[in-house]
């Protein structure tokens, strides 16, 4: 991405309440608010333009986190039908200022954001069908500098439901890549923005080891991501199925060891060094 100055408006002065984003040089804006103050998002004025919309809190069911994607030619006359929805909490839309996004552009962005949400893997997605439209080549083009922007601002605004958790580390080299090793079983992963990302087929202990019944939340964490089919038991052992971001180094690595560890110590570069080395040199 490129660099970028954000102008962050905070309406009543509150960062958790509505807030108006922009940035530099960019003709679009968008609005974002806790469902409290619901009314006062449709008595704004961008209410009144075409946009993309996203509507985020957690599942009922599942307990994880849940993102509703949609478009609209008037954002005010369609978010109005979606407060049967219990699920969201937050609403953040994006808009043109100078209204040139047609039908078919908010089509083609809500389709390439589901797309974004569905790859990413950090919520429940609820849209019950993909969107999408066909562009021209130069407005395939606009479009994917809008969306870049889009994705911009997003985290400022508290969501990071998009960005997805795999990856290679942040330069794209593996001489970052870390290791946490236990009973002759290895788990490899790396420091992300969010924590500490384990990679795919990395090995955990197949039980827990007694600190666990002192710390039962990693014994809690690792049948959570056994019921969610990350964790799957391969002969006497478990084994990562996909790639899975974790809070912190500690839980990582505590899951891999099936009980308390202290990451900054438990992972290792190739040549031994701690995490706590590396990063406090």
């Amino acid at each position: 991405m490129t660099t970028a100055t954000i102008r962050l408006f905070l309406v009543h002065g509150d960062p958790k309440r509505l807030r108006v984003a922009e940035l530099s040089n960019w003709t679009g804006k968008a609005v974002s608010a806790p469902r409290t103050e619901f009314e006062g998002v449709l008595a704004r004025d961008e209410c009144d333009k075409s946009g993309i919309y996203l509507l985020t809190g957690n599942d009922p069911e599942s307990g994880k986190p849940a993102i509703y994607i949609g478009e609209a030619e008037c954002i005010r006359d369609r978010v109005k039908n979606h407060n049967d929805k219990d699920f969201w909490n937050q609403i953040t839309f994006f808009v043109s200022k100078d209204e040139n996004l047609t039908k078919a552009h908010i089509r083609y962005l809500e389709g390439k954001l589901l797309e974004q949400a569905k790859s990413a893997g950090r919520a429940v997605v609820t849209n019950n069908q993909a969107s999408g439209s066909r562009l021209p080549e130069s407005d395939r083009a606009e479009m994917e500098v809008f969306l870049e922007k889009v994705n911009q601002l997003l985290p400022v605004l508290g969501i990071d439901l998009l960005v997805p958790m795999a990856g290679s580390t942040a330069d794209g080299s593996t001489s970052k890549l870390l290791y946490c090793d236990i009973k002759g079983l290895k788990a490899t992963g790396f420091r992300s923005a969010n924590g500490f990302l384990v990679k795919k087929s990395s090995e955990a202990v197949a039980s827990e080891r007694p600190s666990s019944v002192k710390w039962p939340w990693t014994r809690n964490l690792r049948q959570k991501l056994k019921d969610d089919g990350v964790l799957v038991v391969k002969g006497d052992r478990l084994v990562f199925a996909k790639d899975f971001e974790f809070a912190s180094p500690s839980a990582a690595a505590a899951v891999v060891r099936g009980g308390h560890a202290n990451g900054l110590t438990a992972w290792r570069d190739a040549h031994g060094t701690t995490l706590k080395e590396l990063e406090f040199v």
